[in-house]
């Protein structure tokens, strides 16, 4: 028999085993499926704001945890190079003990000689200590005193 409108006449059964749903109690539930989405809503848009909540109040101290371990990573690269330093200054201290190594310092830099001890200085420009040019080197300007020197016995000079 042939369905007509949508609804199943007197006359029409249903399958064995099918159960068809009455048109008030189909209506009842498509309402309460309607009914039931905005209840879901609701509840995600409520899940959704805790989350956010939740987000936001962790988002403060987690940030301030990453710059604390920054910090930190950068306080012990410090000490790490003042104990570098320190090592440095200690050995340069062990040297400054030693009267051998303060001896050939002063002979070295300050031209000290020890008594009954002949010491010579090589005044020409081939000691090294001159002021020509190193082979394959740039040229060296004089000290700044011996320039104020030259300009000063240039400007004495009659013309």
């Amino acid at each position: 028999m042939a369905r007509r409108g949508g609804r199943a006449g007197p006359g029409d059964a249903p399958g064995p085993g099918v159960r068809e749903p009455d048109g008030d109690a189909g209506d009842a539930r498509a309402d309460g499926a309607r009914r039931g989405s905005p209840a879901l809503t609701s509840r995600a848009a409520i899940l959704a704001v805790v989350v956010c909540a939740i987000a936001l109040s962790l988002a403060y101290p987690v940030r301030e945890y990453i710059a604390q371990r920054q910090e930190i990573a950068e306080l012990r690269q410090k000490e790490a190079e003042a104990r570098r330093q320190v090592e440095i200054l200690a050995q340069r201290k062990q040297q400054l003990g030693d009267k051998s190594y303060i001896e050939r310092e002063a002979t070295r830099r300050l031209h000290y000689c020890r008594p009954n001890v002949k010491c010579y200085i090589v005044l020409d420009g081939e000691g090294g200590g001159g002021r020509e040019a190193h082979k394959g080197g740039p040229t060296r300007r004089p000290p700044w005193y011996e320039t104020l020197w030259r300009s000063v016995e240039a400007a004495d000079r009659p013309r």
